[in-house]
């Protein structure tokens, strides 16, 4: 058998005469052992979870919300909303939101990019912003 030699003087087999190893298949070889490794974290877990149950807690008031049902700060204004109007208009008024920003770019045809010329945008936009804040706030607050 000849080697090639390359510029670092490491030997290197050449492509026809390089050995042979015995390759492992993939499917039935490493698959069974990811499905083994599977199995014995859920069975960690299943063991851990009945030794270690998660505890009940107090029975639920419908009056007061327990102060760890709040959702996080971004979603305080939208939860706030949810307690000030009803249910559907609640649940309606941000889909319609979200979805008006995204079409906006599509719909808001006006030349003028400037936000000095446009004073009626810029208007909805800082109402929109006090009322997040301000919802925001308040959410976080009551």
């Amino acid at each position: 058998m000849s080697r090639v030699t390359l510029r670092t003087g490491a030997p290197q087999w050449s492509p026809d005469e390089k050995p042979i190893e015995d390759p492992i298949p993939f499917i039935p070889n490493h698959i069974l052992g990811e499905l083994v490794s599977l199995l014995l974290t859920f069975a960690v877990l299943i063991v851990l979870a009945s030794l270690l149950p998660a505890g009940l807690e107090s029975e639920a008031d419908p009056l007061t919300t327990p102060e760890h049902v709040k959702p996080e700060w971004y979603f305080l204004a939208v939860y706030q909303f949810l307690k000030l109007v009803p249910e559907v208009l609640g649940v309606l008024a941000p889909v319609v939101a979200g979805l008006a920003l995204t079409l906006l770019p599509f719909l808001d045809r006006e030349p003028r990019r400037n936000p000095r010329r446009r004073p009626l945008a810029m208007a909805l936009l800082a109402a929109a912003l006090v009322a997040w804040i301000g919802l925001t706030i308040w959410g976080k607050l009551s």
